[in-house]
């Protein structure tokens, strides 16, 4: 059954994406969905791609394992869109850009720094997809046994060919779609399995387990406050550096609109969040020695209740696991075979496809060849980079006239450099032990005042590096909508 719920949703994705080759024609189809998406639309697509195999899968696999520590991490995911809807979503929207590194260079007028933004899109988008592969993977070997790399290679196959028929506008539908999918696919199995936690007569956690597992920051790991508090840092700031969540905004019709999605997306994951927490605590009533815990989803049907029924719950689950992972490798596809074929390819239609190849084999590999790590620890690493580079580039370009192309460039390589050293030896190397480890797994809390305060220092000492049209783009950024203004799409002068 599972097995026939993951042929259901592939082709399901497959057959809507294809729907998008009918209205897919020009580049700003492919790139932005030629800017007409509706709030409520582009919000369940944003849900649909941002809900990954760590919300999923992880989310619930590290409350089994930690506790109510590790529901920050929800928290922090929705969160973000509150910070992300006061400081950035509509301004960015008015700009006019396609992709990050066109908003970098229309702000700060050079070709140095869209490069380095480039270069930072492309390896958090990566970074975030690597774990949607081994995640498909790990849930494929647990419903039918296939070797590990069959899952990934799936998914990849399965993007590639939805992304090439009709890029934007295509994965919208599919998006949209499976966020619908992933709310049920948790909804429906959790009440069932409430009804059997009842009719078992409720068993409750033990008074060590109370203890341990249920009292914030009481966990047995070293230098928790630090990590926790550097999650959350990482998760709030996270959010605004997401390419593939920021090139959705791009999508709506005008600054108004996007503050709308952004609001009704609070509401979406607000209500999906809740879920994972209680299959966590369920897991760990039930199944607390489960060795891979990211599979507690999956577990718990057959576990509580078992035979048919328990097997039907099992496969819905799955499918709901297997439109995670498609809805936001997509999502994530998108947004880096944007930026390669505009910043390393000649653009247009021809490059982008060629440029969603080059986007999926990298992650493909290294999913194969990196180290497992729990799912939602990887994508917090990815959020990590994120808040350490786009996050101040974000802020200080929209609501800091003062920000210099030195000072743009010098803290995108102080908090993005840093945190991806940290990244890359949290996931080849380690683990490492004590303060050492701590500060690697958990770079945000260090890496992000860095990047703020060298963005601000060297801009402050280099005054006269303030792009000349600071005025202009600052006056574009800020004035309302209801204003005759020529808004139409900024184009780079590369182009």
């Amino acid at each position: 059954m599972s097995l026939a719920a993951v042929v259901i949703v592939v082709v399901a994705t497959v057959l809507i994406g294809a729907f998008g080759i009918r209205v897919s024609r020009t580049t700003s189809d492919f790139y932005v969905a030629s800017r007409t998406v509706s709030p409520l639309w582009n919000a369940s697509a944003i849900g649909g791609e941002y809900l990954s195999a760590a919300s999923f899968l992880g989310v619930a696999g590290l409350i089994l394992s930690h506790g109510v520590d590790m529901l920050w991490l929800p928290v922090g995911w929705t969160g973000g869109y509150l910070v992300l809807l006061v400081l950035v979503s509509a301004p960015l929207r008015r700009s006019g850009a396609y992709t990050l590194p066109d908003f970098a260079e229309a702000r700060l007028e050079s070709m140095v720094v869209r490069r380095t933004a480039s270069v930072l899109v492309v390896l958090i988008g990566w970074l975030y997809l690597m774990p949607q592969f081994q995640s498909a993977g790990l849930v494929l070997r647990t419903i039918t046994g296939a070797p590990v790399w069959a899952g990934g290679l799936l998914v990849a196959g399965v993007v590639v060919l939805n992304v090439l028929s009709g890029g934007m506008r295509s994965i919208t539908f599919v998006q949209a779609f499976q966020y619908w999918l992933k709310l049920t696919a948790l909804a429906v199995p959790v009440v069932f399995l409430l009804l059997a936690w009842k009719a078992d007569g409720a068993p409750s956690l033990t008074p060590q387990d109370t203890a341990v597992w249920l009292t914030p920051l009481g966990g047995s790991r070293e230098y928790e406050v630090y990590s926790t508090y550097s999650l959350i840092l990482a998760t709030f700031l996270g959010t605004m550096g997401l390419p593939h969540v920021l090139v959705r905004f791009y999508t709506n019709p005008d600054g108004r609109a996007a503050r709308r999605t952004t609001l009704v997306v609070l509401s979406l994951l607000g209500a999906f969040y809740l879920l994972p927490a209680l299959y966590g605590w369920l897991g760990r009533l039930y199944a607390p020695g489960l060795v891979r815990t990211d599979t507690v989803v999956l577990t718990l049907p057959s576990l509580m209740i078992g035979g048919t029924l328990g097997d039907l719950l099992t496969a819905l689950v799955t499918a709901g696991a297997f439109a995670a992972f498609l809805s936001t490798s997509s999502g994530l596809t998108v947004s880096v075979a944007g930026v390669i074929a505009q910043d390393l390819l000649k653009g247009g239609v021809r490059s982008f496809r060629i440029a969603t190849l080059m986007a999926v084999a990298v992650p493909l590999v290294l999913a194969l060849w990196a180290r497992a790590l729990p799912v939602a620890d990887v994508v917090g690493l990815a959020f990590a980079v994120a808040a350490s580079s786009f996050c101040p580039l974000l802020v200080l370009g929209i609501w800091w006239r003062r920000l210099s192309t030195t000072g743009a460039l010098a803290g995108l390589f102080a908090g993005g450099g840093l945190a991806c050293l940290a990244v890359l030896v949290t996931i080849t190397g380690g683990p490492y032990d004590g303060m050492l480890g701590a500060l690697l797994a958990q770079p945000a809390a260090w890496t992000v005042p860095i990047a703020f305060l060298v963005m601000v220092m060297v801009s402050l000492g280099t005054q006269h590096r303030v792009p000349r049209g600071v005025g202009t783009i600052m006056v574009r950024l800020h004035t309302p909508e209801n204003l005759d203004l020529d808004r139409g799409d900024w184009r780079p002068r590369s182009s």
